[in-house]
């Protein structure tokens, strides 16, 4: 596989063991063969063994000693799980936000609704979101809360979203919510309005994953 530039060695093989997830190609309690993933991507072992690191770190693989990295248990509970807390650290920025009710941030933040609510394109759309996501994170994420949000990532696979025909649809009302919240200054509905487009993405992600046929129609 071409390498792509720009990207960090790790960074691209976290992506490919998450797409081998999400693909089915790699299943609960598989284990991960390290020399092949190197080869696959003309990388060393090196960022191999860190995106195992990270990976573990981020609840997608186990490792045992001396025995190597296993694919930890994937369902749709889990996937539920990843979700749900991705939508606690956003909420948990969000309601900053709101309580700190700073113009400047909210005309940024108008700015990328608006283009969001204008855009029919999901890839166009989905930029004007994850702008959206960083002028709230920037301005109200530390370091210890912006690492958390970043890792909570690992299961929200942006391609996946770039090509989600309906993404503007299912998306957009927690998004108009979520400002909303913002510009009046109610902490509360910022919270809720992330905690209820996550549920929506868990969702849609695990219906997904059922077509595939990585999970059964039990979400197993």
């Amino acid at each position: 596989m071409p390498k792509k530039y720009g990207v960090k060695e790790k960074d691209l093989v976290v992506s490919h063991v998450v797409d081998m997830v999400l693909t089915g190609r790699l299943r609960s309690g598989d284990r991960l063969d390290r020399n092949e993933i190197a080869q696959q991507l003309g990388v060393s072992r090196v960022p191999v063994q860190e995106a195992v690191v990270q990976l573990e770190h981020d609840g997608i693989l186990t490792t045992r000693y001396h025995r190597g990295a296993y694919v930890e248990r994937f369902d749709e509970a889990t996937v539920r799980e990843h979700l749900e807390l991705y939508g606690i650290l956003n909420g948990i920025a969000s309601a900053r936000a709101a309580t700190a009710a700073d113009p400047d941030v909210v005309a940024e933040l108008d700015a990328e609704i608006g283009q969001m609510r204008a855009d029919r394109d999901p890839r166009q759309f989905h930029q004007h979101a994850r702008r959206f996501r960083a002028a709230i994170t920037t301005a109200y994420a530390g370091p210890r809360l912006h690492a958390a949000i970043e890792a909570s990532q690992t299961l929200v696979p942006q391609p996946f979203w770039q090509s989600y025909a309906h993404q503007r649809d299912r998306l957009l009302p927690s998004y108009d919510a979520e400002f909303s919240a913002i510009r009046a200054g109610d902490p509360d509905g910022a919270r809720a309005a992330c905690a209820d487009r996550a549920d929506g993405m868990a969702t849609v992600l695990v219906a997904e994953l059922v077509r595939r046929g990585v999970f059964g129609p039990d979400g197993y």
